[in-house]
């Protein structure tokens, strides 16, 4: 694990910056010149462990646009850098990276988590601190909506929490009703009991049967699981035709492996939680014809992300920057451009209300990002609701579908 310096910025009683030096995970290092200012973009992913490969997409796609706002000078006079700390998909690490950034008082904003459940720790943290957090791949609804938003009473918890990714409502839907469309008619449905796997699985067997399917049983995992042999056996003597998955990875790509190792040849359909390449990776020849949904379009077949994903690319940066890099960048830039808008209307000085009047700029911003349109609505939820789905095809994820759900 590579340390670089990064400046700290301490506010005195008087108003003035002092300038101190911490060691801290990733990103640009940042300098402080006699006219400028040094100011933190926190980034809070599992950097390690499993979910690591789509965590590190999360980390360089700020580090690339802080880098390009430096050598582009967004912001007159400032200098950003990036403090990347890893939660390792525990909520119990997320909300204590939370504190850690909020105590940093050179963090004016924060890109992350990528786990809905992370999230929901760390929310109260930072809105105590009015300190702005964007999630480029959070999609359950509760945490912009509240826990009644399936009634229909919607009621935003936090006002410091965005995010540039869809909601489950949606994916969840669009999913089971491409299901449908194929001419799948009985599905299986097992969930991982995690705040995200277990709320897109239910909107799925939902939306699925209002369609018209029917639901040939459901069942759980733990997460850490690696033997399905009870669940395959039950899957497979079910009659269904298709598998919804929701939760990660990690487990899907090994439970569709043993399910097709047993004979049943149906597909397995998830979430953006199962868009990775490691998926394939591990599942290997069993993942073929396997489906996932994906927040957006897919951002190699975008023209505003080609810079973007070559500068990845050539810098050999680790981790998988298709499945929410390019909204991490897209976030890293609202707040960059939020920051840029309070230093200006305040003769480019941080004050101690700085943090909160980056929270209001961020819900004002309104630019074509990289990976699409960035502005929220009443929420925070991001007004780009557009998705895809995947297939494996010849080992690699193919997009089939690409559009907004129509329910």
């Amino acid at each position: 694990m590579r340390h670089r310096s990064l400046l700290v910025l301490s506010i005195a009683l008087t108003g003035a910056l002092t300038v101190t030096a911490c060691g801290s995970r990733g990103g640009s290092s940042g300098s402080s010149t006699a006219s400028g200012l040094t100011v933190t973009i926190g980034v809070d992913a599992p950097l390690s462990g499993e979910n690591s490969n789509t965590g590190l997409g999360i980390e360089y796609g700020v580090k690339i646009a802080v880098d390009d706002a430096n050598a582009n000078h967004l912001v007159p006079g400032v200098t950003f850098a990036v403090k990347a700390l890893d939660d390792q998909a525990q909520p119990a690490t997320g909300q204590q990276n939370a504190t850690a950034l909020v105590a940093d008082s050179s963090v004016l904003g924060v890109v992350g988590p990528l786990n809905s459940g992370v999230a929901q720790s760390m929310q109260q943290v930072f809105s105590a601190a009015n300190l702005v957090e964007i999630s480029p791949s959070n999609t359950n609804p509760q945490l912009t909506q509240g826990p009644n938003w399936a009634s229909g009473q919607k009621v935003r918890p936090y006002k410091t929490y965005f995010r540039t990714a869809t909601t489950d409502a949606l994916q969840g839907a669009f999913a089971a009703q491409y299901a449908s469309g194929i001419g799948k008619k009985k599905a299986f449905v097992v969930d991982d009991k995690q705040t995200y796997g277990a709320g897109l699985a239910s909107i799925f067997k939902d939306s699925f049967q209002k369609d018209g399917g029917s639901i040939a049983g459901t069942d759980h995992v733990n997460t850490g699981d690696k033997d399905f042999s009870t669940l395959v056996t039950k899957i497979k003597s079910s009659g269904a035709d298709l598998l919804y998955y929701g939760g990660q990875y990690d487990e899907s790509s090994l439970l569709t492996k043993q399910l097709k190792a047993a004979g049943a040849n149906i597909p397995l359909m998830g979430g953006d939680g199962m868009y990775a390449t490691t998926y394939i990776s591990t599942a290997g020849q069993a993942a073929e014809g396997d489906y996932a949904t994906a927040v957006g379009v897919p951002v190699d077949t975008l023209a505003t992300a080609k810079d973007f994903i070559a500068k990845y690319k050539s810098a050999n940066y680790p981790g998988d920057y298709g499945s929410y890099g390019g909204y991490s960048y897209d976030a890293a830039t609202a707040i960059i451009k939020s920051v840029g808008s309070v230093l200006s209307a305040n003769g480019g000085k941080i004050s101690s209300d700085t943090r909160s009047k980056v929270v209001d700029a961020v819900q004002k911003v309104d630019f074509d990002g990289i990976a699409g349109h960035v502005s929220f609505d009443q929420y925070g939820d991001t007004t780009n609701k557009q998705l895809t789905v995947y297939q494996v095809t010849g080992g690699k994820w193919v997009s089939v579908k690409t559009g907004t759900y129509n329910g």
